[in-house]
């Protein structure tokens, strides 16, 4: 086994070659399901450590399996892998060489700091019991957690708690945020298709004018969290499209409007859906328009259990100490597809800070880079947290 001053050296000496594969993977993005370049340097790294590697959930998925001792308890590491449909605006010499594709998420930091969490816990194995590392593709809008529950994970790989992490610009480099209960809104998208009479602007009384009931339309759904909604409790309602018309002096036929519904809970979710439709019932009435309503449910809320919580509060406090563990922090509103391990076992999904980046900019913004000073400090945590979960008794 070895103590705390030889894991620190250990890491130490990790902490360079999983940068240059965290590099790597950011010159190299690709988009989901399609994390082939990338799927092939985690398997073969892990199984250059000696690990039992499976490949092929969600088709690019990646999971490793590493044993120690007797005990028959396991847990599961999940990082993501795939990048954005975005133009990199860097000019460091890792920035993006495939156009449209960029790591501007910090996939690849979270992807290289597990694979340096597998190297150093191949070599120190002080637990009992097994981990799986979870390599996933398809985070963004795709739902690879989605797929890869669909296709087997835990009947495959059976365990009793998971943990994820994302990069938090804004946060201090290598603080950590732990809440337990939800961390993350559910999201859904709606597509709504207006149907009226098309007519002369001068004439207005001839037609009948999807732009008003429109208009209308996204006023009332405005209600569902302004009037509907406990105050107490976090939703949004956002219509972020309105597609009309074509010409100043012609009243359309159609109109086009969609957008997103985000909440905390499932109730909270159910209670929107029901109220969009509703919206869109009275609308169609009072205006005397048709209305198509597409209402697709997308990520669930990821809420995180309070066992696993605990534990990562007493790992992240150990690892980067007490002040700079906040276990206060409000949700987001983003949504993540880790929901979906999370409804299957209890689960932990934490805020890793990334500090201000190389230029300030926040996720998603072609500016972005993740920090690789903090690389040391993910694979602390993820040991610890192996160790911990699962103690030798």
């Amino acid at each position: 086994m070895v103590g705390n001053m030889d894991l620190t050296d250990l890491i130490r000496g990790l902490q360079p070659e999983i940068a240059g594969i965290r590099r790597d993977i950011h010159t190299h993005p690709e988009l989901a399901f399609e994390e082939r370049r990338t799927s092939d340097i985690v398997a073969r790294y892990l199984e250059g450590l000696g690990l039992d590697v499976h490949r092929g959930l969600a088709k690019t998925g990646v999971v490793a399996r590493l044993q120690a001792g007797t005990s028959g308890r396991a847990i599961g590491l999940r990082a993501d892998m795939d990048a954005l449909p975005l133009d990199e605006l860097n000019s460091f010499a890792h920035r993006s060489v495939n156009t449209m594709r960029m790591h501007a998420c910090g996939h690849d930091g979270h992807t290289a700091m597990l694979l340096g969490a597998a190297a150093a816990l191949s070599k120190t194995r002080n637990f009992d019991g097994t981990v799986y590392f979870i390599f996933q593709p398809a985070e963004e809008h795709e739902g690879g957690g989605r797929v890869m529950v669909e296709e087997g994970l835990f009947r495959r790989f059976p365990m009793e708690m998971v943990f994820g992490l994302h990069n938090w610009p804004g946060m201090p480099a290598g603080h950590f945020g732990v809440t337990e209960g939800p961390v993350m809104a559910g999201t859904d998208r709606f597509d709504i298709k207006i149907t009226g009479r098309g007519g002369h602007a001068a004439m207005p009384h001839q037609a009948v004018d999807v732009i008003v009931a429109g208009s209308a339309l996204v006023q009332g759904l405005q209600t569902l969290v302004s009037r509907n909604t406990d105050p107490l409790a976090a939703a949004v309602v956002s219509v972020t499209r309105f597609e009309a018309g074509f010409a100043d002096n012609i009243l359309p036929e159609n109109a086009v409007l969609g957008g997103t519904a985000r909440s905390l809970t499932p109730e909270l979710r159910d209670a929107l859906e029901a109220g969009v439709r509703r919206i869109c019932a009275g609308i169609e009435t009072t205006y005397g328009v048709g209305i198509e309503l597409h209402y697709e449910p997308g990520y669930p809320p990821t809420i995180n259990a309070a066992a696993p919580s605990a534990i990562c509060r007493e790992v992240a406090r150990e690892v980067a100490g007490n002040e700079a563990v906040k276990t206060n922090l409000p949700p987001s509103m983003g949504a993540e597809d880790f929901a979906y391990l999370c409804r299957e076992v209890p689960g932990c999904y934490v805020w890793f800070g990334n500090g201000p980046g190389a230029s300030g900019c926040m996720l998603h913004s072609p500016h972005y880079d993740f920090n690789d000073d903090i690389i040391a400090t993910g694979i602390h945590y993820w040991v610890r947290l192996t160790e911990r979960a699962l103690e030798t008794k």
